[in-house]
């Protein structure tokens, strides 16, 4: 595990980013992705159901980048699996394969079918799981990954970058008082100290 940076040291890193593509950041992810274990057991896992468009994000990818950068190791209690599939939108279907999932690897997950979440933020339908990920409370929250054919896949929102210079960004399409609720219900800023939180 890499050790904590200071704030200088964080500072350079920020400084630094803006000569880095945007190519080499999504490697240098997926690099991470793959020196964990425990992440890559879970793509693997979540690839055996062959979801349509289906992505861990979340957490799994936002906390990853935290505790490199802190020094830390947090445990990954729980997975966001999203996928697309406008053709079956029930709650049991997400439940079913919940299931499974857990099955495969005894772990809290959550899946959710992004074909239907317009309908919980009264929005047009979303054409896919990246145009659902654009409501999100936090930008940097948006960034997924899957395994396809052994290889890692990313897909984000555009906050790639923002993620990894450790900046904590209010969305101002999502619902009201989301972002400052999970920053305040969740510790953030108190387990990682070097977070910028824009707003």
């Amino acid at each position: 595990m890499p050790q904590a940076m200071t704030e200088v040291e964080i500072q350079q890193w920020r400084q630094q980013l803006s000569d880095i593509s945007d190519t080499a950041l999504e490697q240098m992810l997926i690099s991470w992705l793959r020196q964990s274990e425990s992440r890559m057991r879970a793509l693997a896992v979540a690839a055996r159901l062959n979801l349509p468009q289906g992505y861990i994000a979340a957490g799994f990818i936002r906390n990853l980048v935290w505790d490199r950068f802190h020094g830390i190791t947090t445990a990954l209690n729980d997975i966001d699996l999203i996928y697309f599939d406008p053709n079956d939108v029930s709650d049991g279907i997400e439940a079913h394969y919940q299931q499974q999932l857990k099955q495969w690897l005894p772990i809290a997950w959550s899946v959710k079918n992004q074909a239907r979440m317009h309908l919980k933020h009264k929005h047009q339908p979303y054409t896919g799981v990246l145009q659902a990920m654009r409501y999100w409370p936090e930008h940097e929250t948006a960034i997924a990954a899957r395994l396809k054919q052994g290889q890692v896949e990313i897909i984000h929102t555009g906050y790639l970058r923002s993620l990894l210079a450790l900046q904590l960004t209010r969305n101002p399409h999502a619902v009201d008082g989301a972002f400052q609720q999970r920053v305040a219900d969740r510790g953030w800023l108190e387990i990682y100290q070097h977070l910028k939180l824009i707003l």
